[in-house]
């Protein structure tokens, strides 16, 4: 086999490979502990691009990775096309870190929900509903910040898992858009750890909002005019990946 045609095998497998992420299924590398326990820095996870592609939406606990562009990041940096293409490419393959504009949370709220932070034993309550988070960080509080807000349709409220070390919706509560991500800036949604070794397996789902009631008029009464919020959380992380 000549070395010309060893070269063209293999930027036919990059081709595959990008072509394959881009479309099915995409390795993202966790940069921060913001989804601690249940995403470990270094993990490379992949993220299903097909879950949310023929109808289906985001629900209450999944965990996604999104573009925060106009929501988390209010204006996408400038750089290097040249450089920007490199990294996208290489970030697609999990060999880089994601962009600074790729989150990855979980969906606490889905469109018409009533998220409320806290009732009187620290819970955040969606449609009135206590939800027991068994998965947030050990000896974390739910929020260390309370707020009442109404997810308008089409948007998700979404939260890291190690809530004193996560930017999420609560510090965007200012600025425009609320905090709240469109559905269709949802990258995909995380069901894989493919990396280290040691920690193969599928990203646990939740039960912890299975007693969530759907969104009704009555339930929120006006509610609808009470999307707003206080403050921001304590100790966010950085831009792209807190």
């Amino acid at each position: 086999m000549t070395w010309r045609r060893t070269g063209l095998i293999g930027i036919a497998c990059m081709v595959f490979l990008l072509l394959f992420s881009h479309f099915v299924l995409q390795p993202f590398l966790v940069p921060s502990g913001s989804m601690e326990p249940t995403l470990q820095v270094g993990d490379r996870i992949l993220v299903n691009k097909l879950a949310y592609r023929f109808g289906d939406e985001p629900r209450r606990g999944d965990v996604v990775v999104f573009d925060g562009t106009g929501s988390f990041v209010q204006e996408e940096p400038a750089g290097n096309p040249v450089t920007g293409a490199l990294h996208a490419a290489a970030a697609a393959l999990g060999l880089a870190e994601p962009d600074e504009t790729d989150f990855v949370k979980r969906v606490v709220g889905t469109g018409g929900d009533r998220v409320v932070c806290c009732d009187k034993d620290g819970r955040i309550s969606v449609n009135g509903v206590p939800v027991q988070e068994t998965y947030v960080m050990f000896g974390d509080q739910p929020s260390r910040v309370p707020f009442d807000i109404v997810v308008p349709d089409g948007t998700l409220w979404v939260m890291g898992d190690h809530r004193s070390q996560s930017s999420d919706s609560r510090d965007h509560l200012g600025q425009p858009g609320g905090g709240m991500v469109p559905v269709d800036m949802v990258v995909g949604r995380a069901d894989w750890i493919g990396w280290p070794f040691g920690r193969w397996s599928t990203v646990p789902r939740t039960t912890a909002f299975d007693a969530v009631p759907a969104w009704t008029a009555s339930r929120h009464g006006t509610a609808g005019a009470e999307t707003s919020g206080a403050g921001t959380s304590g100790t966010g992380g950085g831009p792209g990946h807190g």
